[in-house]
């Protein structure tokens, strides 16, 4: 099955649901990756899921992809662009909105998986439009409140539920910048599990039956 064409790139693997509008769940990539990435997990995910898999927005050189652009400045370091970010947020929810559509599905069970980058921008969205998500998986990544809609913590984030996971030897994305999660979101009254494997800036196979298990329970 071909996608069809959307604001965005991406892969389809279809829900073997044979009435109804299937629960989806859309995967976006790290840094300086593509759609073919995680859509290698998508043999594995719940077959009643239509598993869409985003390519970001912006090309990098010589190959490659990213929601935005980390640049490394001699004077400040390594920075991200936080500008760039929002409007890859709001890209990401624009094409939310085009699958529902195009794809018949349904759109109070929608689960965004990110991964590094793609999980900052699952943050964002959820949190920024929690009314579009149901579930996030949040693997190695952390939440940057610069990218949040304003007045996002006045929004009915009660439906919410959250899997975030770290690599407790991640070289990439601090292990402390992920270890706030669970007191951001408790803060916020949203419900979530929060773990850390013996790994560096991946996804090991125990987290991936972990995190699999977590949404098994939840669709």
């Amino acid at each position: 099955m071909s996608p069809t064409p959307l604001s965005l790139e991406h892969l389809i693997r279809p829900s073997q649901l044979t009435t109804g509008k299937p629960p989806a769940i859309f995967l976006f990539h790290g840094y300086g990756s593509n759609e073919e990435d995680l859509f290698s997990f998508a043999p594995e995910l719940p077959e009643e899921l239509m598993v869409i898999s985003v390519r970001a927005p912006y090309d990098l050189e010589p190959f490659g992809h990213a929601w935005y652009a980390i640049n490394f400045d001699a004077e400040q370091g390594k920075w991200s662009d936080d500008a760039q970010a929002r409007e890859s947020r709001d890209k990401i929810v624009k094409f939310i909105d085009e699958a529902i559509e195009a794809y018949n599905l349904d759109a109070k069970n929608i689960t965004l998986l990110g991964f590094s980058q793609g999980t900052i921008l699952s943050y964002a969205v959820a949190l920024s439009y929690p009314e579009k998500v149901k579930n996030v998986i949040a693997l190695s990544g952390y939440i940057n409140e610069k990218i949040l809609v304003d007045g996002y913590a006045e929004k009915d984030l009660g439906h919410l539920d959250f899997y975030a996971s770290h690599g407790q030897v991640d070289q990439v994305i601090p292990l402390e910048w992920a270890q706030k999660t669970p007191d951001f979101l408790e803060h916020l009254g949203i419900a979530y599990t929060y773990e850390e494997f013996p790994i560096g800036h991946g996804v090991s196979q125990q987290n991936f039956f972990s995190f699999r298990k977590w949404l098994v329970e939840r669709l």
